[in-house]
């Protein structure tokens, strides 16, 4: 956890970084992730132990490389919090090519749940996809440790009209915010907690996954619409796709649109797995009897 102090020196750097070139910030998040990767650590061991869960079929040389990519984004997403955070509109409009298969200013839009996935591009994303609504739209964030960074990160997140709120009281909130009409942002692909979860596969592995967006898709009578945040190669920013709406969906049966989710992910990770958040431990609530992978 970051001290009083460890926070304001943080956030001065974001806001330096800030100022910098964007080409600049991300080749020295690139190069101070291949640096901490060269020391042994435990998020280093959790990167390994998800992938060989996730894709035994690779080869150690094949693992090691997506390992060692994915840490270097990791650390460079931190760093990339400068731009993200506390660059300009018109500075994020440059960054930032979106790419999607509905109009995201059409007034009419219906009540929608926008899913965003944590590749390690889900901040640009999250921020940009607020910007293009072009209206006021609610948002789910994860608590953080430190309250001062919190804080700060809550106010960058909203700074183009998103009304917040932490996930743990997000329920009432977010049909409120949907009966007003009001685009929701939110993840669920993490490891929450058996609570309002079911164990469903995560390429093959039981995984513990949240049913909270089919019961609110349900209860808000709303269409669900996936979006990724993508780092581009060359250093050349991001780009957001947002898909079409999943249909039939919700299903009502939380196991069904559980995996639904899940599903989505095998398609996508892919395309993508250096960028999916392999940081995390993914698997840390295991089914009952079964030992843990970390």
């Amino acid at each position: 956890m970051l001290s009083r102090y460890g926070a304001k020196l943080a956030i001065g750097l974001l806001k330096l970084f800030a100022l910098l070139p964007y080409g600049l910030v991300a080749r020295f998040g690139d190069g101070l992730g291949w640096l901490l990767y060269q020391i042994p650590s435990r998020r280093k061991r959790i990167v390994h132990t998800n992938l060989t869960l996730c894709f035994p079929e690779w080869s150690d040389e094949r693992r090691e490389d997506v390992a060692q990519k994915h840490f270097r984004h990791a650390i460079r997403s931190y760093i990339e919090r400068s731009v993200q955070w506390f660059g300009s509109a018109k500075k994020l409009e440059k960054l930032i090519q979106l790419d999607s298969a509905i109009d995201l200013t059409d007034p009419n839009l219906p009540p929608t749940l926008f899913l965003g996935f944590h590749f390690v591009g889900i901040e640009a994303g999250s921020i940009f996809l607020n910007y293009s609504l072009k209206r006021q739209c609610g948002s789910l964030y994860q608590p953080m440790s430190n309250p001062e960074l919190e804080e700060i990160a809550k106010a960058a997140r909203a700074r183009f009209g998103a009304d917040m709120a932490s996930r743990a009281d997000s329920a009432r909130i977010v049909l409120r915010w949907l009966r007003e009409r009001k685009p929701v942002m939110l993840g669920a692909d993490m490891d929450y907690g058996a609570r309002n979860s079911t164990f469903v596969p995560f390429f093959g592995v039981p995984t513990c996954t949240l049913t909270a967006v089919g019961r609110l898709a349900k209860v808000g009578r709303a269409q669900v619409v996936p979006f990724i945040g993508e780092v581009l190669p060359n250093y050349k920013g991001y780009r957001l796709k947002v898909f079409k709406p999943w249909d039939n969906y919700p299903t009502g049966d939380d196991d069904e649109d559980a995996r639904r989710m899940n599903a989505f992910l095998e398609e996508q990770i892919p395309l993508l797995p250096e960028q999916y958040y392999w940081v995390h431990k993914r698997f840390k609530t295991r089914p009952p009897g079964v030992p843990s992978v970390y």
